[in-house]
Order: structure tokens, then C-alpha cells, then sequence
């Protein structure tokens, strides 16, 4: 994609400058961040919140607005997290798709088994001791946060690739090894948010909206062209559907799975995840944060570069909108999403990259140690950006969600944790 150093300049610094101004934000006048957070934009039957949901959010601000009787208000919020994110989580899925299914991706053959056994541990760890710890303060507090059970399931991959270089230097396998358990995890988490947090009632038969808009945007812009110019080398009905469509039809198609996600009830910044597979891409990948894959000009990658200044300016304003949290809102929840990330996630991709790797015998790459396992959980700890998402979608607003919030933010603190851990170990930094 880009370089990371690239990536993480115009991706990671922007979402916590957002974040930062939040903080600030809602701990000097948190009536008027909120407010505008749940600002509505426009009161209709079709698309928003739910109109209950959002006069509970807003409390006694929502009478300032006058509006007739909908069923739903499309808010400041609601706007970034469920319609701007799709497409943040489009990148996310492209990766995880090329990973997947081309023939050198990353997550394919016996190089990915360890990982991905490692992955498993980084996620059932964290939930052990988020909902153990959480048991053990009493059913009263079980009952309040036990829906968060995934928050600290989350790895930030621009941050954790940032961190693990630091600890363990450009060129040991451990980083690479950190990048395949964070884009697993990346998949791990698209399947967690569509299955256990959907936004309202179920109503599956609007997916058929989703899954025949990708069917006939595959079919009808992406095979029937190559289909058409089998035989002829110089394709010229694809090259015409490339140079003159370019990616409207999917772009199209996206609104069209987008809403289908979001009557369905499913979570619709979910929505574009159908699309991504029927764009047509190239038949290699270089692998996440590879300068090379700039130079590819398929219709994915080159749809990807198109998005890549308009995801930064989004996830400037998801830090903006999720991260305005008072510090007076640390609570239990707080110190569960910390120990879930904190404790399960080290313990967890130890756990179960031993199983995997010396049990089963799939073994660790080449100049990797046991150990190093736990320093990469350790690295893996960061959750930021997916977390802050799933607690907003796991609670309702209010002090559970805001305290849960903070977990996610404090989460960076594993970062130093991470180098403690490097140096105890004894980590050897290899340069590239």
C-alpha cells in the first residue's frame, strides 16, 4: 500500500488529533461536545438512529429541536460511524481479502497456521478476563458491561505495526508474524460486529439488496467484459469499462448494500464489505504497507489510492466524535477493557501460538523465539481505533459506554509495556 511511515502520518496521527481534541473537548464543556456529537441533521423514516435512542442520548437538548414525527434522525454522529467508517472499513477489508485470496497472500498455506492459532488466543484471552474479572465484582456489574466482551478483542494495526518495529526492529520475523495476527484479527473482528452487535431488529431479507447489487456488479462490470475479450490480447471492453466507468457502477453499488446492511439491522458501516471482492484486482499482492502495491493499477488498488485522503479526513472525525470521554467516566469498565487487553491478549497469543506452533508442530518462523509470542501479544494489546467503535456500538451513551471508551484509549499505554517487555526478554533488534 504505502510505506508505514507513510501510513501512519496521514492515517494514525490525524484519528489521535481527533481524539486529543475530544478529550479536551468534553473535559472543559461536554454539553456542547455532545451536542454537537448528537446534532441532527435531518429527522426521516429511512435512515439514522433510532428517535428514542437519540432523545435518550441528547436528554433535554432534543426539545431545542423541533421536528415532526419520524421513525429515525440522521445525526453528526450516525454520519461518521455508520455511513463515513464504511469506507475505512472497505481498506480494512481489502486487505484481509488479498490476504485471503490470492495465491502469495499472507494469510494463505502453513505460513499463516501459527498465526492465525495465535489470533484465536489473542481474542478468547482477552474475553476471558473481561467477562472472569467481571464475575468475580458481583452480577450487578456482570449484567452492566458483559456486552463488551469484545472491545478488548481489537488490535490496531498502524499502531501495533509502529510499536512492534520499535520493539523488535524492521527486519525480524516477529513484525511480520504481528501483521498477520492483526489482519486475522481485522477479519475476526468484521465477523464479530456483523453477528453479535447488529443495530436494531433483524430483518435478513433486506441482504438479498446487498447480495444481488455485488452479484450483478461482478457479473455485469467485472467478468462479462473479460469474458468478452477472451482471446484478444489488447481487452478492449474491459479497458473501456475501466477508462470510462472506472468505479461508479461499484460505487453504486455500494449505496445500494449499504442500505440493504442498514435495514437489515446488521451494523451498516458493515456495508461495502460485499463490494470489495467484485472490484477486479490484480492477481499478486505485496503485502500490507508494501510501497510496491502503488504502482498497481488494477481497479481495487487504484479505488483504494482514491480513498486514501478522504479516510483521513474520516478518521479525524471518528477520533472527534468517539474519543470526547471525561476523565471523571473511569469506572469498572474501564479497568476491564484494560485487563481484557493488558493481561488476555499477552497471555492469550502465547497460549495458543505455543499450541499452534510446538503442539502441532507448525512452527515459528525462522529467528522467532517462544517468547517473542508474548511480547507481540503484548504489542497486539493496542486496540484504539476498533475498540473505541465496538464500545460505541456495544453500549448505549452514557457512563458505561464513556468508561469503556477510556479502556480503549488507555489501551496506548501497552505500547510502553511492549519495549519493558522487549528489554526483559531479551528481544535483538534487527534492522531492515
Amino acid at each position: 500500500m504505502y510505506r508505514v511511515w507513510n501510513f501512519l502520518t496521514n492515517y494514525s496521527l490525524l484519528l489521535i488529533f481527533g481524539a486529543a481534541i475530544a478529550l479536551v473537548w468534553a473535559n472543559v464543556d461536554a454539553h456542547s461536545y455532545h451536542l454537537v456529537v448528537e446534532y441532527p441533521l435531518w429527522f426521516n423514516d429511512h435512515v439514522g438512529y433510532d428517535l428514542h435512542h437519540w432523545e435518550v442520548a441528547l436528554g433535554e437538548d432534543a426539545a431545542l429541536f423541533g421536528h415532526a414525527e419520524t421513525a429515525k434522525v440522521l445525526t453528526v454522529h450516525y454520519l461518521v460511524n455508520d455511513i463515513l467508517m464504511a469506507f475505512f472499513f472497505a481498506i480494512a477489508a481489502k486487505e484481509v481479502w488479498e490476504a485471503v485470496i490470492l495465491k502469495n497472500g499472507s494469510l494463505r498455506g502453513k505460513k499463516a497456521a501459527t498465526p492465525l492459532f495465535a489470533t484465536v488466543g489473542g481474542m478468547v484471552g482477552p474475553i476471558a478476563v473481561y467477562l472472569g474479572i467481571a464475575a468475580l465484582l458481583g452480577s450487578d456489574t456482570y449484567d452492566a458491561v458483559a456486552n463488551g466482551w469484545a472491545i478488548p478483542t481489537a488490535t490496531d494495526i498502524a499502531f501495533s505495526y509502529l510499536v512492534g518495529r520499535i520493539v523488535f526492529g524492521a527486519g525480524h520475523p516477529a513484525v511480520r508474524f504481528l501483521l498477520l495476527l492483526a489482519i486475522a484479527d481485522d477479519a475476526a473482528g468484521l465477523i464479530i460486529l456483523a453477528i453479535f452487535y447488529p443495530e436494531g431488529d433483524l430483518a435478513p431479507i433486506w441482504l438479498l439488496l446487498s447480495l444481488v447489487s455485488a452479484i450483478a456488479v461482478f457479473f455485469l462490470f467485472n467478468r462479462l467484459p473479460r469474458n468478452l475479450d477472451r482471446g484478444d490480447q489488447t481487452r478492449p471492453k474491459s479497458t473501456w469499462v475501466r477508462q470510462k466507468l472506472s468505479f461508479w457502477p461499484y460505487l453504486i453499488a455500494g449505496i445500494l448494500s449499504w442500505y440493504g446492511f442498514a435495514q437489515s439491522g446488521l451494523h451498516p458501516a458493515l456495508g461495502l464489505l460485499p463490494i470489495v471482492p467484485t472490484l477486479p484486482h490484480a492477481d499478486r499482492a505485496f503485502g500490507f504497507f508494501a510501497d510496491a502495491e502503488k504502482h498497481l493499477t488494477d481497479l481495487l488498488n487504484h479505488t483504494e489510492h482514491l480513498l486514501k485522503h478522504p479516510v483521513e479526513v474520516i478518521l479525524f472525525f471518528f477520533g472527534l466524535m468517539n474519543a470526547g470521554v471525561e476523565f471523571s467516566a473511569i469506572a469498572e469498565p474501564t479497568w476491564l477493557v484494560l485487563a481484557g487487553l493488558i493481561i488476555g491478549k499477552p497471555v492469550g497469543v502465547l497460549l495458543f501460538g505455543y499450541i499452534g506452533a510446538h503442539t502441532l508442530k507448525l512452527g515459528l518462523p525462522a529467528g522467532m523465539r517462544t517468547v517473542d509470542l508474548f511480547v507481540i501479544g503484548c504489542v497486539a494489546a493496542i486496540g484504539f481505533t476498533v475498540s473505541l467503535f465496538v464500545a460505541s456500538v456495544a453500549f448505549d451513551p452514557g457512563p458505561v459506554q464513556d468508561a469503556a471508551k477510556m479502556g480503549a484509549l488507555f489501551s496506548f499505554g501497552a505500547a510502553v509495556i511492549s519495549i519493558v517487555a522487549g528489554k526483559i526478554t531479551g528481544v535483538r533488534k534487527i534492522p531492515v
